[in-house]
């Protein structure tokens, strides 16, 4: 007899195939601004300044010079993520065989863990794009209408062939008041860090390292050669946008740091849905805007 097998698609074993989930790169300034937690709202940012005045002579009885305490708000805003799947719906797909428990009551997912590794590793990047890009985020600190200094002559757009330049005025261009700090950051995308790569390479010089250049929660940072700076790029710094600031002058607002691992999955019996839930605050401020140099593109 015959064997007519031409009404069965091909085999196609889906349930061996190997899992892959999208882990995007995840971006998070957190790691190296400091944190201010606790902010339910609006909390000030409280800021002194001395000002010492030197005077020459023997027995000076005249005071003179000044102490200040001023206050930058750091605003905090709410953000949630929430979300719902319908396992039921993997039943006729190969995840029905590999991802979901026996029985007709699917309220266990056995990708849970890879599930929320994705959530908590896109809200990551989320937050920082949120940081640099919202109203009053650091894009806006970081600018001169923020009260950033942008130096003169720096190029119109940014290039492999230009970018040192930019990165060299910004440190020419910074206050000699901070000049000599250890927490220098020049901040950049990073498609512009991979620039400032490529041109430190192209320089044939034997003090770049590519081993120096660390991936560490989800930045890319790197030595400036022969300067107190270190470089970072961060998927929260979209074009041509290039800063340099001291990382004990930008602070971060939120209401618990660890807000964004500690978030809810649960299945809700009465949508039949896998659901979870996860909520934050976030804000941003500059204590001193006259210590950013910014190209303000």
């Amino acid at each position: 007899m015959g064997l007519n097998v031409s009404a069965l698609a091909d085999f196609n074993n889906e349930t061996a195939g190997k899992v892959i989930p999208r882990m995007v790169f995840e971006g998070y300034t957190t790691s190296i601004l400091p944190i201010q937690e606790g902010i339910k709202y609006k909390e000030p940012l409280n800021i002194f300044d001395t000002v010492v005045n030197v005077q020459t002579g023997d027995c000076v009885s005249t005071p003179s010079g000044s102490f200040t305490a001023t206050q930058r708000d750091i605003t905090v805003e709410q953000r949630v993520s929430y979300d719902g799947i319908c396992l039921d719906q993997m039943n006729p797909k190969y995840l029905g065989i590999s991802a979901l428990e026996a029985g007709s009551y699917n309220s266990t997912f056995k990708l849970a863990s890879v599930y929320t590794d994705q959530i908590v590793n896109q809200m990551k990047k989320a937050d920082d794009a949120f940081l640099w890009n919202n109203t009053n985020g650091l894009g806006f600190l970081t600018s001169a209408a923020g009260g950033a200094t942008v130096p003169a002559g720096l190029p119109a757009t940014v290039t492999s062939g230009n970018i040192l330049e930019t990165m060299d005025g910004l440190i020419e261009g910074m206050s000699t008041d901070i000049a000599t700090r250890d927490d220098l950051t020049i901040w950049m995308s990073v498609p512009n860090f991979r620039k400032y790569v490529t041109a430190l390479r192209g320089l044939n010089n034997y003090y770049f390292d590519p081993s120096s250049v660390d991936n560490r929660s989800g930045i890319l940072s790197s030595v400036y050669p022969f300067q107190n700076v270190k470089v970072v790029g961060t998927a929260g710094v979209i074009g041509d946008r290039i800063c340099l600031m001291a990382d004990a002058y930008a602070v971060v607002g939120v209401d618990k740091l660890d807000d964004v691992d500690n978030f809810s999955v649960w299945y809700d019996i009465n949508a039949d849905q896998l659901k979870h839930r996860l909520k934050s605050k976030l804000g941003v401020q500059t204590a001193f805007p006259e210590y950013v140099t910014s190209n303000d593109l």
